[in-house]
């Protein structure tokens, strides 16, 4: 279908400095159309377009290209809100329980469906997801995810020590599985395979090389992990690796850093950890909403920044409080506000769409309203109630608006998903759940 989507259109040419408000990286062409063929973009243009394209007016709506979360656990949804723990205590009282009935494939299957419509329902079209240590678990999430269209990065998580029952895998079997699921989902649609180690803690040093043979074997594959989350968490790393420098350096001498690396939070890091990450190319998957929500620490964006590493960001969900990513935007600005920083809109947006894919090497495929992208777009309300048309209203420039814009807005603003051109989620009517 030869679609034409009309809105005002925000996108971003290259990366906003820190603090600049007024961004020549940030592009907006109100009252444009985007031209859709074969679910890739091919032209923006002012002028409407002919009578052999379908067009939905979205006239006085912003499209945005579809957010990127690049640090989320899909069976985590079980377990959001959970109370009155910090990091190791909520994995054994809420995750590993929630994550142990993803052994059942009709559990796995129905949990990938919740999960990935859920996204599409807060504008969120592409992810790199933990599902669970189960094959079962990730073979579920990749076919719901190309039932979709979605770019969708996943793995089965690696477990074999420091787990219950039911989470434990071993370095033989995990070895055959991820095998397995390399050779029917790697590079199949638009999945890509990620070999998924839960943390340091669960892994012994066989199993992390093992990992990081993969990777070697295949520089196709991501890697993703958590690191430096949490104090508590990073002593019983020094603990259990007395040999290695930092935390960072446990997954470094493993051979599991390199440029499709995605290590979730990375909060408790040094000059020499930032080093090591701009050297292998490797981004920081900054979780905000999860780090406030479990007390875990103030993650210092500019710091990695000036370190050379990437940094995205990710709604992580079971430690965080909301899928969407523009709560996750609004918890990434207190947290820069509270390490006395000021997170710009235009920052936090390219973090969450053009950043997120260059950070995965995805930056021709997803994150910008670009012809030869393929047209994962959003369409969302400028304001859903009367506070938020009144704020909008008396805004003083784009920045200000867009800022306002972000923070205010929640799903009740999402008009449309696609996904490739496909709408995969419409607003319901209201009075309809």
């Amino acid at each position: 279908m030869k679609l034409a989507l009309r809105g005002d259109l925000l996108d971003f040419t290259a990366e906003p400095a820190w603090g600049d408000t007024e961004s020549p990286a940030v592009r907006f062409r109100p009252g444009h159309w985007l031209l859709v063929d074969d679910g890739r973009i091919v032209a923006v243009q002012a002028e409407a377009p002919g009578p052999e394209w379908v067009r939905d007016d979205q006239a006085g709506r912003l499209i945005l290209p579809g957010f990127i979360d690049t640090h989320v656990h899909s069976p985590q949804l079980d377990v959001i809100g959970s109370y009155g723990t910090e990091l190791l205590d909520w994995l054994e009282t809420y995750t590993f329980p929630a994550e142990r009935r993803y052994a059942d494939a009709g559990v796995a299957e129905q949990g990938a469906a919740v999960f990935l419509d859920a996204l599409l329902a807060r504008g969120t079209t592409a992810a790199v997801v933990f599902p669970t240590v189960h094959k079962v678990s990730a073979d579920r999430l990749f076919a719901a995810a190309e039932q979709r269209g979605m770019r969708v990065i996943a793995g089965k998580v690696l477990m074999d020590r420091n787990a219950p029952d039911g989470l434990r895998d071993d370095v033989a079997g995990a070895e055959r599985d991820c095998l397995d699921l390399i050779a029917r989902w790697h590079g199949k649609a638009r999945l890509a395979y990620a070999v998924t180690v839960r943390f340091a803690p669960t892994s012994t040093t066989a199993q992390l090389a093992m990992a990081g043979a993969l990777c070697s074997a295949d520089p196709t594959l991501y890697m993703q992990t958590h690191v430096a989350e949490n104090r508590a968490e990073v002593q019983w790393v020094r603990e259990l690796f007395p040999d290695a420098r930092s935390y960072l350096d446990v997954y470094a001498r493993a051979g599991l850093l390199h440029p499709r690396s995605v290590l979730a939070h990375g909060i408790w890091l040094d000059d020499e950890d930032r080093a090591a990450l701009r050297d292998a190319g490797a981004q920081i998957a900054h979780s905000p909403s999860s780090n406030l929500f479990l007390g875990s620490g103030l993650f210092r964006w500019r710091d990695a920044e000036a370190g050379g590493a990437a940094v995205s960001l990710a709604s992580d969900v079971g430690g965080g409080t909301d899928l969407s990513m523009l709560a996750t935007l609004r918890d990434a600005y207190k947290i820069q506000a509270l390490s006395g920083e000021r997170l710009t809109a235009w920052k936090g947006l390219y973090a969450a769409t053009r950043g997120g894919a260059r950070a995965l090497g995805l930056d021709a495929e997803i994150g910008s309203l670009e012809p030869g992208r393929l047209a994962d777009v959003c369409v969302w309300d400028w304001a859903s109630e009367p506070v938020a048309a009144r704020r909008l209203a008396v805004a003083r420039g784009l920045h200000e608006k867009l800022f306002a814009w972000a923070t205010l807005a929640d799903r009740s603003n999402l008009v449309s998903t696609r996904v490739a051109g496909v709408e995969r989620y419409r607003r319901p009517p209201t009075g309809v759940p």
